[in-house]
């Protein structure tokens, strides 16, 4: 009989992050936070961890340094459990000197570790999505359906289809066709596979079940780099490819205004992702922080993480993460304040013009505000219309968002807004 035990989980985490610049200027794209205290990588170790999945290997190359050091201070397995998180690294071999090519690639370069797991069946997944997911159920889809590959596939809407693969099933679930983020109106009419005019298309989701024999024959006898516009669309004549149906909550946090909104959406009151779930938790590092400690405050929809200080501001629809100061009189609005890595000891601030954290009476709106930084007095951020990109040396603005980078410094009395 198959068992989950049988399965290793591979993640894709090597990518550049360009969409997500700059919060990918010293991190790669799994390592960006989110949520206050979690990682973008968090979200599929803890969906295989909530499905018996226990062997874990993440695939990184690009600003890996943080990444490495959050799954080594997080998933760390006891002795007598035969689960482990791994980081498999880009690196030169005498087969190969160059770096991960694409998503095919970089699991086509680590074949002989995965040969070496002895795992009978290898699921593929991104670092970069938000969603809930529990793979053994899609595991005993593949298994009932003796599949070669099977694909996550969900209801996609005409606006977003040319972000996805789009695909065609049969009436037992095989696919038929697939056409890679299609915008030739010909091809989307004949992609059509459902009856809701709102969602008429089915989207691959980028989460691969594939045998490992499979899996092993299409890499080493092809030069494909992706999974999504290569490897799937040549199986289908040769292999048997399922699409196993998922219809729960999915975001792929690609780009700044997907983040931003993705981020703002879990500060209501039901927001569509639920990290209250008790029987499917997100995992992170144990950051042994204080309470957060909030003085003559009136906080609104405020998603707050923990070893905060906040002091007679005002705060709504907003994401407040770890060790975050904000000085009096304050007002934050559809922000995201990522926080600090640490707590600033004072001998050391005499380095610094400002200290850590925002000062008295900034007024910020429509921004995401990375983590250390460095805010004087009187500093105003407004929104900008959407659409909006604009680069300097100390801020940006994608999409309309201001965006500030990582270490980042503000005179007291800065302003940062479209002209009135």
């Amino acid at each position: 009989m198959a068992s989950v035990n049988d399965i290793l989980a591979v993640i894709l985490g090597g990518g550049r992050g360009a969409r997500l610049y700059p919060l990918t200027k010293y991190r790669s794209k799994p390592a960006v936070p989110m949520g206050g205290k979690y990682r973008l990588i968090d979200v599929p170790i803890s969906n295989c961890i909530n499905s018996s999945i226990y062997r874990i290997a993440v695939l990184t190359q690009f600003n890996s340094v943080s990444l490495h050091r959050h799954i080594a201070r997080t998933y760390s397995f006891d002795a007598f459990h035969t689960g482990y998180v791994q980081i498999w690294a880009a690196e030169q071999t005498d087969k190969s000197s160059d770096w991960y090519q694409g998503t095919a690639d970089a699991v086509r370069k680590q074949l002989w570790q995965i040969k070496s797991s002895n795992a009978e069946y290898v699921l593929i997944l991104a670092g970069d999505h938000l969603y809930r997911m529990d793979y053994k159920a899609m595991a005993e889809f593949h298994w009932q359906n003796k599949a070669d590959i099977t694909v996550a596939v969900q209801p996609v809407n005409k606006k977003d289809a040319g972000r996805f693969g789009i695909l065609k099933r049969d009436s037992e679930n095989r696919i038929t066709k697939f056409a890679e983020k299609p915008t030739d109106p010909v091809i989307l009419e004949d992609m059509v596979s459902r009856k809701d005019p709102g969602k008429p298309y089915l989207g691959s989701m980028g989460i691969y079940l594939f045998n490992t024999d499979v899996l092993m024959d299409l890499l080493s006898g092809t030069t494909f780099d992706d999974f999504g516009g290569e490897v799937i669309p040549y199986s289908l004549k040769k292999k048997e490819v399922f699409g196993y149906d998922f219809e729960g909550y999915w975001e792929d946090i690609g780009t700044i205004r997907s983040f931003y909104d993705t981020n703002l959406a879990l500060t209501e009151p039901h927001p569509p992702f639920d990290l209250f779930n008790a029987e499917a938790p997100i995992y992170t590092a144990p950051l042994f922080l204080p309470c957060s400690q909030v003085t003559s405050s009136l906080l609104e929809q405020v998603l707050l993480a923990d070893g905060c200080w906040i002091d007679h501001a005002d705060i709504c629809h907003s994401v407040i993460g770890v060790r975050s100061r904000i000085e009096h009189d304050c007002r934050i609005v559809d922000s995201i304040i990522m926080g600090a890595d640490y707590y600033e000891k004072e001998r050391y601030k005499s380095k610094y013009k400002l200290p850590i954290g925002i000062g008295p009476g900034c007024q910020i709106e429509g921004a995401i505000i990375d983590k250390n930084a460095r805010l004087g007095s009187g500093v105003i951020i407004r929104r900008f219309p959407r659409g909006t990109d604009i680069d300097t040396d100390t801020w940006m603005v994608r999409d309309g968002i201001v965006v500030l980078p990582k270490d980042v410094e503000l005179p007291a009395g800065t302003v940062i807004g479209p002209k009135e």
